[in-house]
């Protein structure tokens, strides 16, 4: 006799105490809003299987790190057909701040943390925060102008050398 019950399967807890011996690197080179978290989701979800994980934040990355721009990303339909809005009215006035105010709204309404807090969530995980030298160059910024977490502004060479053997993802 056969039974049609679908199998279980046994629960499987991480040992977050693990070095698993992988690492991740994520190259975060756009600042807008939906562009942000990619990345850390990505970061987040390594750091919870034991993966050693590391940011670069490069060219327009650096606004989710530049303490006066990180709590205030935008995200704008404009361009982007996968909103699916008319591309005449995503540059209507207001249409910005519309878009933002209801990808915002629908982000914590998953209870996904907003960018400063996701990025100490992901820093209190073990994740490693880089900025990129010559972007940091290029926009006249120092460390006292980013996020307090950001272990140090870094040459591309450097980041490339922390990261060895690392899977890399470019966001």
């Amino acid at each position: 006799m056969t039974t049609n019950a679908p199998a279980t399967l046994p629960t499987v807890v991480p040992n977050f105490d693990t070095d698993t011996g992988r690492k991740l690197a994520i190259i975060c080179s756009k600042g807008s809003l939906d562009m942000a978290y990619p990345g850390l989701v990505l970061a987040n979800a390594a750091l919870g299987e034991g993966v050693e994980t590391h940011l670069f934040f490069t060219f327009w990355g650096f606004d989710m790190i530049t303490k006066s721009r990180m709590a205030d990303l935008k995200f704008t339909p404009v361009g982007n057909p996968a909103t699916h809005v008319p591309q005449g009215l995503g540059g209507l006035p207001g249409m910005t701040a519309l878009a933002t105010h209801q990808l915002r709204k629908q982000i914590a309404e998953l209870g996904v943390p907003d960018v400063p807090e996701f990025l100490d969530q992901i820093v209190a995980a073990g994740g490693h925060l880089w900025a990129c030298r010559m972007s940091a160059d290029l926009m006249h910024l120092t460390e006292d102008d980013l996020y307090h977490q950001v272990e140090g502004i870094i040459s591309a060479a450097d980041f490339i050398e922390k990261t060895e053997g690392a899977q890399l993802l470019f966001i």
